[in-house]
């Protein structure tokens, strides 16, 4: 993924800019104090950067201008604070909110519903969470919540990752295996991933390229 000449201004001042590139399974990790622009930067990547800002500049994957499409033909992979789990869907629904639908083809709508099935058994039980697929997600701990919530987000098969203090709600004794399990897939995928974060422990834990954002004047 290649970040060309990005400009984010905010009321007319400039914010933030960046140019970088990041090979695939390799976390960038972006740092820097509050109000540097961090979580700016990934909503304009994604594509709803909010109207008190401005943004310009390309954002390159597998040759394509994302910044030309639309939010939900960027094919980003979001992973925030909070886990962000549908309260009115189960596990199974939740994981299954972003899946790509195939094509029947020769089978029936409800062999296509199986393999989908059969997908997400075997995701929750890649993350030790076999069985779960019916309970309720107010039911889960916090790093059941959030393993679900990475899991959801790599069902979805987005070509990139975007992480925005993804462990910084976490107590020391989930951080630990949470860095484990994101960075660990985002490696084996071969997915470009761009992390925000205030905790050298997360970028250290990346081992990946480093940028610090120091506070504007």
């Amino acid at each position: 993924m290649i970040l060309e000449d990005i400009r984010i201004d905010q009321g007319g001042r400039p914010l933030l800019s960046l140019d970088a590139r990041i090979a695939p399974g390799e976390v960038l990790t972006l740092m820097g104090p509050s109000g540097v622009g961090k979580s700016t930067l990934l909503a304009y990547l994604a594509g709803f950067l909010a109207p008190a800002f401005t943004g310009r500049g390309r954002v390159l994957l597998n040759d394509t201008d994302l910044t030309r499409l639309p939010a939900e033909a960027r094919r980003l992979g979001l992973l925030f604070q909070d886990p962000l789990l549908f309260p009115h869907l189960s596990v199974g629904g939740n994981l299954a909110f972003g899946m790509p639908w195939k094509a029947p083809g020769k089978g029936t709508r409800k062999e296509t519903r199986r393999a989908r099935q059969e997908k997400i058994e075997a995701a929750l039980e890649e993350i030790g969470l076999a069985g779960f697929a019916d309970r309720d997600p107010t039911t889960l701990s916090g790093g059941q919540r959030s393993r679900v919530a990475l899991m959801r987000v790599l069902l979805s098969r987005p070509c990139a990752m975007l992480l925005d203090e993804p462990f910084s709600k976490l107590d020391a004794s989930l951080r630990h295996e949470m860095r484990l399990l994101v960075f660990t897939r985002v490696q084996r995928l071969g997915l470009p991933a761009l992390m925000v974060t205030h905790d050298e422990a997360d970028a250290k834990a990346a081992g990946g390229p480093v940028i610090e954002l120091g506070a504007q004047s």
